[in-house]
């Protein structure tokens, strides 16, 4: 393990975000972080990571989407710079991690365990999990492992990973509301391979050819990056794709091949086990890439979690008012004067 130190004070210009109704959804400003590192992992694999806000604030970890997309510096301005200690990391093969891509020893649970050796390389004993999406079921996996390790969760957009969330989104269902862009996705799938999208994706994505893993990439890619806002700005995709992208869908597609190595049901069948855990569970009305049919099952499986659902949002993190649920989630977390207070001591 290497690890590098760039340590800089709190910005001064650190304000809670506004909450006033009606008000646009203010983040925190831009903050570098004070330590970063790479963990070896074991497998080949070695984990980007890095600490930001106050080293003595309340321990919090961002579990990025995707699978393979990684966390980026607007992440780090979901939290009060001074009041979390935040960690953040790239999951394997993801964003900084390398090897870049990388299918070989890269499941969920070896994300799980990832996740405590780096509890243990910052020396907390419990943390936070801030999660949407994927990061929302990575976060579920890990605390229905190890509740004792978790203080609260934030939650967004759920996803469990149960065949009908993903036959919803790529066999039939959000197509019926995007037929042009269905269209699009499915495109450089011949006909005969389309009752399968996500083994037909996983030939072209393992190619040899980098041209035919670069296509393939394009149309993954732009099928979910066209259907995450309420209204979406975006064209339609490219015809090719750089190494990120390939990476990005190489992994998503990995983990969807192999039903995420969860049984079927299995997060929201031992959600008992978060029985204590505080936590909020933030929803867009209209999210098409993961129906709040989910969220809201989870929710009544967990009802220690707060339940928001936005009107007038999707699913992406920005969409104004879901970015305002999660800065007043992490504002109620914080212990701030005024925020009200976590219903569960932390855990020795």
């Amino acid at each position: 393990m290497t690890q590098t130190r760039n340590i800089a004070a709190l910005s001064a210009t650190a304000v809670p975000p506004s909450h006033e109704p009606g008000a646009a959804p203010k983040a925190f400003p831009p903050i570098e972080p004070y330590a970063c590192g790479r963990l070896d992992v074991g497998d080949g694999h070695a984990l980007y990571w890095e600490l930001c806000g106050n080293p003595k604030g309340r321990p919090a970890v961002f579990l990025h989407g995707g699978p393979g997309s990684g966390a980026g510096a607007h992440h780090r301005r979901l939290f009060d710079p001074e009041r979390y200690n935040v960690l953040l990391f790239d999951q394997r093969g993801s964003g900084r991690s390398t090897p870049v891509g990388g299918l070989e020893a890269n499941t969920t649970w070896h994300l799980v365990a990832d996740l405590e050796r780096l509890r243990e390389l910052i020396g907390v004993e419990t943390w936070l999990l801030f999660g949407g999406s994927w990061g929302a079921t990575l976060a579920l996996a890990y605390a229905e492992t190890h509740p004792e390790r978790v203080s609260a969760m934030i939650l967004r957009g759920v996803f469990t990973g149960r065949r009908q969330e993903l036959d919803w989104f790529y066999r039939s269902g959000a197509s019926l509301l995007f037929p042009d862009r269905w269209a699009d996705f499915i495109e450089p799938i011949p006909e005969a391979e389309r009752g399968d999208l996500i083994a037909a994706f996983r030939s072209r994505l393992t190619d040899a050819d980098r041209d035919v893993r670069a296509r393939a990439a394009a149309a993954w890619a732009g099928w979910e990056g066209r259907t995450v806002t309420l209204k979406s700005g975006m064209g339609a995709p490219g015809a090719s794709a750089g190494d990120g992208t390939i990476a990005f869908a190489r992994i998503e597609n990995h983990y969807f091949l192999h039903d995420l190595w969860l049984e079927e049901g299995q997060l929201l069948r031992d959600a008992g086990r978060l029985a204590g855990i505080p936590g909020t569970i933030v929803q867009g009305r209209y999210d098409v890439v993961t129906p709040a049919a989910t969220s809201w099952a989870l929710h009544r499986a967990w009802p220690e979690a707060d339940y928001r659902m936005v009107e007038g949002a999707g699913h992406a993190f920005s969409e104004p008012g879901v970015l305002a649920e999660l800065l007043a989630a992490t504002h109620r977390f914080s212990g701030a004067p005024g925020a009200a207070p976590v219903l569960q001591e932390e855990k020795a």
